[in-house]
């Protein structure tokens, strides 16, 4: 990197969001109901009884939406497609006015000279095929393919980067081992049924994306903390390579022609899981799953420091950072940048990657207007300039890094949190839909600008 903290001119700047978390209009338009439309509507699994039936209604405010972001200076927008929007059964007939939003969507994003970055899973499956077993079945990474060719065929001509599936840890784990999101099934069974045919949809519906938009990257978007020891004793370290091999290498492995490691495949078993469990791998399937991509996308918010609960387990020696807002959001994810760093350098070096990008970062904090209007969320600056930092030092061990995705560009549905948590570099008022430029919106503007790692903020 040069002195001058620039970085590569063709580097991407841009925000992410995801279609249930800000579009709203939730049966509009022909839409068919999602499983987190249904989880959401059922009593106690959201704070405060909170639904993203309307959130931040973008299905109409897309053109103000744009508008924020050709203010921004955005390159680029990684939005999320709605599987039901487009085929409300989940398979079969073809929703045009579904189609139609994304049209609209894409094409201002290219009036406005902002690249659409598409992700075509990010956790909403019809509901109906959550009745015939949801993704603990192997029709339903067949119906993803069928998704996966009606969208891209239709819009194939003007995206020209595509992610298969969003974080499909979180669609495993959180929905099928912890249940504590959609479906909120609890099975470990099932949540290893789920994770096998989440990355064989994503491995079908490659060469799908590549046929209708044969100028189009392809890539998957994984997430994972960085998983660190709070020792070097032995209960720890196994304790993080655990954490490590779960969150992390269960789905890079396969995706990278390695198939399943088996230190993970030992622990599941050790945990409950059935000892023939791995027989949902048919012939051929992990030759599909690690079909060649073009990029990575990481998603990275803090790192995991793992402490075993372990009689005589030697003192630790790493610890957190005090609890203050300037080192914890409010979801308590401690601020550690330096994790990004060695996140990048370890996918770049172990798995050879054509390109990463950095597809979600950020922080959740709930500072609002004061009584100027103004939104000084000085913390989550904070964030931003210290993880902008980290990718700087990326970029100069040789990590071959090509862009930045700020999570979120919107408050939004944060999930089973609800409103209760803020994400968004813009403030919304969910009463009026009224958007509001925080601090963090003004301090990426001029980074984009700059394009380079800058402290101070520009009006």
């Amino acid at each position: 990197m040069s002195e001058n903290n620039h970085f590569p001119k063709d580097f991407i700047w841009g925000a992410a969001t995801a279609a249930y978390q800000i579009e709203g209009a939730w049966n509009e338009d022909g839409k068919g109901e999602s499983n987190w439309d249904r989880f959401s509507h059922t009593p106690g699994k959201i704070l405060e009884g909170h639904t993203g039936d309307v959130a931040c209604d973008h299905y109409h405010r897309y053109p103000e939406d744009i508008e924020l972001m050709k203010h921004l200076g955005l390159a680029a927008y990684r939005f999320s497609t709605s599987w039901a929007r487009i085929l409300p059964e989940g398979r079969g007939k073809v929703n045009q006015k579904g189609l139609d939003f994304y049209s609209r969507l894409v094409d201002g994003l290219l009036e406005a000279d902002i690249m659409p970055f598409a992700t075509l899973y990010h956790w909403d499956l019809p509901q109906a095929l959550e009745d015939e077993g949801g993704w603990t079945v192997r029709s339903t990474a067949e119906a993803f393919a069928e998704y996966a060719e009606a969208i891209s065929k239709h819009l194939g001509d003007r995206i020209k980067s595509w992610a298969t599936l969003n974080e499909p840890a979180c669609s495993a784990w959180l929905g099928h081992l912890l249940g504590i999101d959609a479906p909120g099934i609890k099975d470990i069974n099932k949540a290893l049924l789920a994770s096998h045919h989440l990355l064989l949809a994503h491995g079908l519906a490659v060469p799908l994306l590549r046929k209708n938009a044969p100028k189009a990257e392809v890539g998957i978007v994984l997430n994972t903390s960085w998983a660190e020891a709070a020792s070097n004793s032995r209960a720890d370290l196994d304790d993080a390579r655990k954490g490590d091999g779960l969150w992390g290498r269960w789905f890079i492995d396969p995706v990278f022609g390695r198939g399943y490691p088996q230190d993970v495949v030992r622990d599941v078993i050790a945990q409950g899981a059935k000892p023939d469990f791995m027989d949902c791998v048919k012939p051929g399937d992990l030759a599909t799953i690690s079909a060649p991509l073009d990029f990575i996308g990481i998603n990275y918010y803090t790192r995991n420091l793992h402490r075993a609960a372990e009689e005589g387990n030697e003192p630790q020696e790493r610890f957190r950072a005090e609890k203050s807002p300037e080192n914890f959001s409010e979801l308590e994810w401690e601020k550690y940048a330096d994790g990004l760093h060695f996140l990048l350098t370890r996918v770049a070096f172990e798995y050879q990657p054509r390109k990463i990008y950095v597809t979600e970062n950020g922080a959740s904090y709930s500072i609002g207007p004061d009584e100027d209007g103004r939104v000084h969320d000085k913390y989550r600056v904070s964030y931003y300039r210290d993880h902008v930092a980290a990718m700087q030092r990326t970029l100069a061990a040789g990590v071959p890094l090509a862009g930045y995705f700020a999570w979120s560009l919107l408050d939004n549905f944060e999930w089973r949190s609800g409103y209760t948590q803020r994400f968004g570099i813009v403030w919304v008022d969910f009463e009026t839909q009224e958007r509001t430029l925080k601090d963090s919106a003004l301090y990426y503007r001029n980074v984009i600008k700059k394009n380079a790692l800058v402290e101070e903020i520009e009006q």
